[in-house]
């Protein structure tokens, strides 16, 4: 932030008004109430398949809870 990217004058304002919006942004954030939690979402086809087939899951899918069926 401290340290402009660019030569001319006009970018570089464009790049201070940014940084500027930027911090205010982080600043509004700390004041914010935290956001509810999220319901996991319904199992894709794909996930649906797979387990129909008794097929694992990758590690980085979510685990929705549905029921079997």
């Amino acid at each position: 932030m401290r340290q402009c990217r660019y030569g001319s004058e006009d970018k570089a304002h464009v790049q201070h008004v940014l940084t500027a919006i930027a911090v205010n942004l982080e600043r509004i954030d700390v004041h914010l109430p935290p956001a509810p939690a999220r319901l996991p979402r319904r199992p894709t086809a794909l996930q649906g398949f797979l387990d129909w087939q008794h097929i694992p899951r990758s590690r980085s899918w979510r685990v929705a809870t549905h029921p079997a069926g």
